[in-house]
């Protein structure tokens, strides 16, 4: 099967607490709500690139256990190929403890599980994927080597290589240097170039440090001040989907990122592409869950007059 979106990363079941405000250490509150939902960086932005329209696959490990079960079954109602996904009888499946506060404000306590192991067989699996694909995205939650081998495999095969640098963690310019565009959000672009990212000036200098590191193009997300690119692709400020109401921002970025590579995968120019994720990653925002908030492309498309 041909995938023009090939993914590698993390699936992780999501205990989602909601609360007024996090516990202190040693203290007990209670929360107004409780539930189990699927995420994880990599099957997240799967989730959305396929809602999206791309046909999608996903490379991981996951455990032999009931979370295992949820994700598989996950990504076979997604129609995600899975090709590249292995089954581990020694480790659990990855999860995340998620906070949620008012407003849709979360912090995310994540643990990867079977998902740290992956490396030469989920590799393996993945080449004639990504020999075939049009764009391929990962991220940081899976070991940093198997980031780096399938950017480099990718580039290799003439794809469009993608990397969300979350979580936010120190990286060689010889990863940047493979990447086509890196997408984090203002926490990661000051971790990865120091510059403060609190207003258009200092995106702007934290995308051009990541350009002079080797980059392409730096495409960084702002929240509700929208996404900003600098590079070869071009530059410009591009808005956040006006008239939202949030109500969980778990899943934003994940649904800009795979928004951004299906729209790339099917030939939309960088602008227009930009335009489209931005539009994903604001309905997003207004669902709960993270897998489950993914807005499907008829959304998308409506959603796109408002901007």
């Amino acid at each position: 099967m041909k995938s023009d979106v090939v993914i590698l990363g993390v699936y992780a079941a999501d205990l989602v607490f909601q609360a007024e405000r996090m516990p202190k250490l040693g203290e007990t509150t209670l929360g107004r709500g409780f539930a189990i939902s699927s995420g994880g960086k990599g099957s997240n932005q799967a989730v959305a690139a396929a809602r999206a329209g791309a046909a999608t696959a996903f490379v991981t490990r996951v455990g032999a256990d009931s979370f295992g079960e949820q994700a598989r079954a996950l990504w076979a109602a997604e129609g995600i190929a899975t090709e590249g996904v292995v089954v581990d009888s020694e480790a659990a499946t990855g999860a995340a403890f998620i906070f949620l506060g008012p407003e849709g404000a979360n912090a995310v306590l994540m643990t990867p599980g079977a998902a740290a192991k992956i490396g030469d067989e989920e590799l393996a699996r993945a080449a004639p994927l990504i020999a075939r694909a049009k764009v391929v995205l990962t991220h940081l939650e899976q070991p940093l080597a198997a980031a780096e081998t399938a950017l480099a495999m990718a580039r290799a095969a003439g794809a469009t290589t993608i990397l969300n640098p979350a979580p936010a963690a120190e990286i060689p310019d010889s990863l940047l240097a493979l990447c086509d565009y890196v997408t984090p959000n203002e926490s990661e672009a000051e971790a990865l170039t120091g510059f403060a990212v609190t207003d258009a000036s200092g995106a702007r200098r934290a995308g051009e440090a990541l350009i002079r590191r080797g980059a392409r193009n730096a495409l960084l997300t702002l929240g509700a001040r929208g996404a900003l690119l600098v590079g070869a692709a071009g530059e410009g400020v591009f808005p956040a989907l006006p008239g939202v109401t949030p109500l969980d921002s778990t899943g934003a970025g994940d649904a800009f990122n795979g928004g951004v590579a299906a729209a790339l995968a099917e030939g939309r120019p960088p602008a227009e592409a930009i335009r489209f994720a931005s539009a994903a990653a604001g309905l997003s925002v207004e669902r709960f869950g993270a897998a489950s908030g993914m807005p499907r492309r008829a959304e998308i498309e409506a959603a796109l007059a408002r901007l």
